[in-house]
């Protein structure tokens, strides 16, 4: 049984997108699901976290994009760090993934890549988390391209509704050539109920995105600042603190969603 594939993406940065890759797969994780986590931010933020440096990588997922398909099966398991966080797989990102959009010239099917690399794989894990760039461009083409479901992490902040404009934006121009449309929930982040901004921008994006919302809201933990500065997720400090049972929250959503 091949995988799902969840991207995680918002093209306005500081919205909880690497938090909310990380601590979702480390919450399907928990629940007994094989998690890969894939890095394809260029800043790499969830392989530092992992406390995988970029001068000890002989191999990251800039490998994958620029490899010939025949390849793959061979390339995978070089670039797969196994349990790098809390039962997760993960493949590491490199700043090199910047350069992606010179580096594939005139390849064909460019956006499709990551897609079909991932068949090679997709039977040894229940769920790949694609942590996405925040920015359009030929990686998050990929992602959204491979994805099952695109998991938007909104924070509840009226500056990040441009930001989700700009990801809609997106999502429109692809759904009018692509065979199925692609299917997204947004995730409100950040929240902090004692702040009447957060709890109207809340309420703007229930009223405007009805069943698009997952119910789980994240509200604001200082254990998830914490768990950066360790490299380890919020379970490894406190299983039992708000933001951990709001992400076993989300996980349990997005089981029923399958």
């Amino acid at each position: 049984m091949s995988a799902k594939i969840l991207a995680v993406a918002n093209q306005k940065g500081g919205v909880g997108k690497t938090t909310t890759s990380l601590t979702l797969g480390s919450a399907l994780s928990r629940k007994g699901k094989r998690i890969l986590l894939l890095d394809l931010d260029p800043h790499a933020c969830a392989t530092l976290h992992a406390r995988i440096y970029p001068e000890e990588l002989t191999a990251s997922l800039h490998d994958i994009f620029l490899a010939e398909d025949a390849a793959w099966p061979g390339l995978w398991p070089t670039i797969i760090r196994p349990n790098a966080l809390q039962g997760m797989d993960l493949a590491p990102g490199s700043i090199r993934l910047s350069e992606l959009e010179v580096d594939f010239g005139e390849r064909k099917s460019k956006g499709s890549v990551l897609a079909r690399s991932l068949q090679c794989i997709s039977g040894h894990y229940d769920f790949v988390v694609l942590d996405c760039p925040p920015h359009v461009g030929i990686l998050l083409i990929n992602a959204l391209l491979a994805a099952d479901l695109l998991i938007i992490p909104i924070q509840t902040d009226f500056l990040a509704l441009h930001g989700l404009k700009l990801l809609f934006d997106t999502l429109h121009t692809l759904n009018k050539v692509l065979p199925r449309p692609i299917r997204y929930r947004a995730v409100p982040t950040m929240y902090d109920k004692r702040a009447k901004a957060c709890t109207r921008v809340l309420e703007l994006m229930q009223r405007k995105m009805g069943h698009a919302l997952f119910s789980t809201i994240i509200g604001v933990d200082t254990h998830f600042r914490e768990a950066s500065a360790l490299g380890c997720t919020v379970y490894d400090i406190d299983a039992h603190s708000r933001g951990a049972l709001c992400y076993d929250a989300l996980a349990e959503e997005v089981l029923r969603l399958w």
